[in-house]
């Protein structure tokens, strides 16, 4: 700890004073450095960080091929707008990109700036595509911020608000979940149902679905739902977009997670991640898909900065050189054996789920109907960030508690955020 030990106070109530408290910031803490896996505040305070900001920091804070990438082409170019020069870093990441998803088949991808814009992109060039209106989403994913991006989110609070009128044809269905008894069977039953009764499946341009749910809770989709989704849009003509914002680059085990069901989107969005970072997102599709917006239909001012492309192509150099995937997996066993153990100890525990090293505990009261319960998740997390802890909450009754911890974090600092979650749970539950 340094002398200064009152500088968080002072800074948060500045915060108060000039942010929105729309803007929530889930930990009442104002960071000044960070490395790998940790974060220290103002005051000196050192934190584990298992939230790497919400799943951007998948290569860790401050990597240093990413440090040394970005310095570099700040000393060539920093922005010039793609849509009025081309640059290297712009057309090496595409490449990259498209070779890694696409393989042989022949793909493009075009980049923005934030998951929304991905996600709002990716919805223009499906209507674009096949010449119609509608958009099936999945209740409890999460799909960004803005007009429609809200609108594909299947939450209503804190997302929705009183922010209406939303966009129009826009269809939410179900979204496979075991722990309460909602089967693939279930799922898809529900889908035909609203073909049946709301659009027809000829009216819609895409589904869009996250591999594994986010924000909604840490659901993974079974493999034989996504083929069944694969084979269901591929009978109908309808553009099949996996929103891979929060599990691509490694998150789940591989470099995406639609890659654990062995199929083929037809669009990909991507974020987060993806720059080690720095604001950077795009789509990656099918090249007949991808054209099928005319001239001019798609851009931004800053999508595809080139310091921005630049941090993802070491991102990806960084993934093949230290085996990440490989160590993200490994890392996802050791924690996941760790939560099952505390859920042994603890009934509030519900369930363990996630898929690699994306994982999380949904938290409940103890009864038969194995409530949600958000207050005990949000009492865990602040008992949790005193011990040094830092992580959130999701879920569409937030009481799910999800860990995003860098795929660079050591089995030592596993092990202790273990530790420290162990000792948090004892001193709320006991």
């Amino acid at each position: 700890m340094n002398s200064q030990v009152d500088q968080t106070p002072h800074l948060l109530r500045q915060r108060d004073q000039f942010v929105p408290r729309g803007l929530v910031t889930a930990h009442p803490l104002v960071i000044d450095r960070a490395q790998g896996a940790e974060l220290w505040d103002v005051d000196g305070q050192r934190y584990l960080d298992f939230v790497g900001g919400i799943g951007v920091l998948n290569i860790g804070h401050n990597h240093p091929k990413v440090v040394a990438a970005v310095q570099a082409q700040l000393h060539k170019v920093s922005h010039a707008c793609f849509q009025v020069v081309a640059y290297k870093p712009y057309l090496d990441l595409a490449q990259r990109l498209c070779e890694m998803i696409g393989g042989k088949e022949h793909y493009k991808a075009a980049f923005f700036t934030s998951g929304a814009e991905a996600v709002e992109n990716a919805v223009k060039i499906a209507r674009a595509h096949t010449n119609r209106p509608a958009v099936i989403s999945f209740r409890g994913g999460f799909h960004g911020r803005t007009l429609l991006g809200t609108t594909l989110t299947g939450m209503s609070q804190p997302y929705k608000q009183n922010f209406g009128p939303f966009a129009p044809e826009v269809f939410h269905t179900p979204y496979p979940n075991a722990y309460r008894g909602v089967t693939s069977e279930m799922a898809l039953k529900a889908l035909d149902e609203l073909f049946a009764t709301q659009v027809a499946p000829e009216r819609v341009a895409a589904i869009i679905i996250e591999p594994v749910q986010g924000d909604g809770g840490f659901l993974a989709a079974p493999v034989q739902f996504l083929q069944a989704l694969r084979e269901l849009t591929h009978k109908h003509g309808i553009v099949l977009i996996l929103d891979e914002i929060q599990t691509g680059f490694g998150r789940t085990g591989k470099w995406f997670g639609f890659q654990h069901a062995g199929i083929q989107p037809d669009l990909i969005t991507v974020a987060k991640s993806l720059a080690g970072g720095l604001p950077l997102s795009g789509v990656v599709g099918k090249a007949e898909i991808m054209d099928s917006p005319l001239p001019g239909g798609l851009g931004g001012t800053y999508g595809g900065n080139a310091l921005s492309c630049a941090a993802a192509l070491a991102v990806i150099d960084a993934y093949e050189e230290e085996k990440l995937l490989e160590r993200g997996d490994a890392l996802g066993k050791r924690l996941r054996e760790g939560l099952l153990q505390l859920q042994r100890r603890h009934p509030e525990i519900g369930d363990v789920r996630g898929t690699g090293f994306m994982l999380a505990i949904e938290l409940i009261k103890n009864d038969e109907a194995r409530t949600p319960d958000a207050d005990l998740n949000q009492r865990v997390i602040d008992e949790a960030r005193k011990g040094g802890l830092l992580v959130i909450k999701c879920g569409i009754y937030r009481n799910v508690l999800r860990f995003l911890a860098p795929l660079v974090t050591t089995e030592a600092q596993i092990d202790e955020a273990l530790q420290i979650l162990q000792a948090a749970l004892a001193r709320v539950l006991n």
